[in-house]
């Protein structure tokens, strides 16, 4: 779960900062303090942290089955302007709101994933943003999320490929596209078979022996096992 927290400026009341965690457990406060130039501010970046002017408070990268899409929230404390961009695109937009803090509820990527994010107050000024993916924090959501897929990074004739499989419907995915897939019984399981381009390419399904390992999926590309990814 990322948390974003905003602070104006004693002498510039025009000059909003932002803190953003790109990363679950990355937590950063600011407090108010008094800066003349943007200048100023950034030398306060730290790694993973960027501080921002203006009125995005939360950035959060989340990864289904059809890509990682970037969401962006801007927060107008003076104004309760909020809007929310996904991957770029403007997807709601609430110019005056009299009340600053609540939620707003949008869909993501193909599937149409509901998210919501959620403001807090804080104390005086300050806010907190939190993301939820279909009704659970992102954290918890992103754990969950890696019981139920599997997800392999692979470089083929230069082109980077995400291949997302989906456990519970055994649905495979690539940089967003629903693959065509053939499926069949072997002996020691199932393998499933689609392309990629010129490759032949097979997601083994067979038994760990061992009910807390469950099923063991495998990608092989033209007979060579991939190495699984943990995004």
């Amino acid at each position: 779960m990322m948390v974003g927290k905003q602070s104006t400026s004693p002498t510039r009341p025009d000059l909003a900062l932002a803190d953003v965690a790109l990363y679950p457990k990355m937590k950063i406060r600011l407090k108010p303090c008094c800066f003349d130039t943007i200048a100023e501010i950034q030398k306060l970046e730290a790694p993973g942290v960027k501080i921002m002017s203006g009125d995005l408070v939360g950035v959060w990268d989340v990864a289904l089955s059809d890509g990682v899409h970037r969401i962006e929230f801007e927060h107008g404390t003076t104004t309760g302007k909020r809007v929310i961009h996904v991957d770029g695109k403007e997807v709601l937009r609430r110019d005056w709101m009299f009340k600053l803090v609540g939620k707003e509820t949008f869909y993501v990527g193909s599937a149409d994933t509901k998210a919501t994010i959620n403001i807090d107050a804080v104390s005086g000024f300050a806010y907190e943003y939190t993301l939820e993916i279909n009704g659970k924090s992102l954290k918890k959501y992103m754990e969950n999320r890696s019981k139920v897929t599997s997800t392999w990074l692979l470089n083929l004739d230069g082109v980077d490929c995400r291949v997302v499989l989906e456990k519970d419907t055994m649905d495979i995915w690539c940089n967003g596209q629903k693959m065509e897939t053939a499926g069949e019984f072997v002996d020691d399981g199932t393998e499933t078979h689609f392309t990629l381009g010129d490759h032949d390419c097979c997601i083994k399904a067979v038994s760990s022996g061992r009910r807390r390992d469950g099923i063991i999926h495998t990608l092989l590309v033209d007979g060579n096992e991939m190495a699984e990814s943990n995004e």
